[in-house]
């Protein structure tokens, strides 16, 4: 999925293997047109607004492959990647998500939460080809098409950034697999347009906030509600703005599972929320 990244998304689109859609989130600088002029082989959906983390609802319902591998537009799949990863989820078909190890910038160092999955207290599913896991990065992420739409894909609730999460434990609750693979190897390059601002900490919290909301049991939802406010002034921004949300969230919740909230909780302290 893109938005008003042409540049970026230049450059990444060369390195792609095999069919290839693009989700456009109603880019106002021409993408959509220059894709389709600059490279013909690759399918262009565009959406008229900006739909966040749910444009790749839309581009997994359009997919016709059994597995499909995310890409933000400033990242791409090591060459080979892709079919490790369908060899992998052929032969693990209770595996739903492969998060993959993500190299980040020109020195291609690991991204720190890859190295935290690789060392997941999770462990190591008899079925499963790596450690689990209850979240992953989505441009490092390849997915089985059935177990991501029979999940319901990324909701409306939390949007973007953070929308992994909330996905990862409704397909755990489905009794799908997540594993960590560091063997299929993703390039993140970062985009220069990302923004670190005050606003973009404000609004990881505040979706940090709507999942747990979304998923966790009512004392950790309080306890976390709690400990974000006393946490300076993105944390009380963050509350403020969850709050305003949370009459959408409540509609929408739904709690996880015992056996799933005992896996979470192994994770809080690593992967706060």
């Amino acid at each position: 999925m893109t938005r008003n990244r042409w540049d970026d998304l230049a450059a990444s689109l060369p390195h792609h293997e095999g069919p290839v859609i693009v989700v456009d989130n109603g880019s106002t600088d021409g993408t959509p047109q220059r894709v389709r002029q600059s490279f013909p082989s690759v399918a262009v959906i565009e959406l008229h607004r900006n739909l966040a983390a749910v444009a790749r609802n839309v581009g997994v319902e359009a997919a016709t492959t059994p597995y499909v591998a995310f890409a933000d537009d400033d990242s791409w799949w090591e060459p080979g990647a892709l079919a490790r990863a369908a060899a992998i989820l052929d032969a693990h078909p209770r595996l739903a998500v492969l998060a993959g190890r993500i190299l980040v910038g020109d020195d291609g160092r690991a991204d720190p939460v890859c190295e935290a999955m690789a060392a997941s207290p999770l462990g190591t599913e008899a079925d499963q080809p790596g450690p689990s896991v209850l979240g992953f990065v989505a441009c490092g992420a390849v997915v089985r098409r059935e177990a991501f739409l029979d999940a319901g894909g990324f909701d409306q609730v939390v949007g973007f950034p953070g929308e992994e999460e909330g996905l990862a434990l409704d397909l755990a609750d489905r009794g799908w697999g997540l594993a960590y693979v560091a063997h299929v190897v993703a390039h993140h390059h970062p985009s220069s347009s990302r923004s670190t601002s005050h606003a973009r900490r404000v609004l990881e919290t505040r979706n940090d906030l709507l999942t747990c909301l979304l998923h966790r049991p009512w004392p950790v939802v309080g306890r976390r509600f709690l400990d974000v406010w006393r946490a300076g002034s993105v944390g009380r921004a963050a509350v403020l703005r969850a709050i305003r949300r949370a009459p959408r969230a409540l509609r929408h919740r739904r709690p996880t599972s015992p056996s799933v909230e005992m896996r979470r909780r192994r994770l809080d302290g690593l992967f706060p929320g």
